[in-house]
């Protein structure tokens, strides 16, 4: 009977959580890009508008 190889194994653990860790991330990534780019269009004039060095 064979021997199991749990360096293998070990490795495809890994593999599976640093898959599931960057789908995570980027989720975030996009939920932060579009909160951004729904919220940041209004206050990206209003804060250039009031901004002292633009207006040198």
């Amino acid at each position: 009977m064979a021997k199991p190889n749990y360096s293998f194994e070990k490795r495809q653990r890994e593999i599976a959580k640093k898959k599931e860790k960057d789908e995570k991330d980027a989720r975030k990534r996009e939920a932060r890009e579009a909160a951004k780019q729904s919220s940041g269009s209004g206050e990206a004039s209003a804060d250039d508008s009031n901004d002292p060095t633009t207006t040198a």
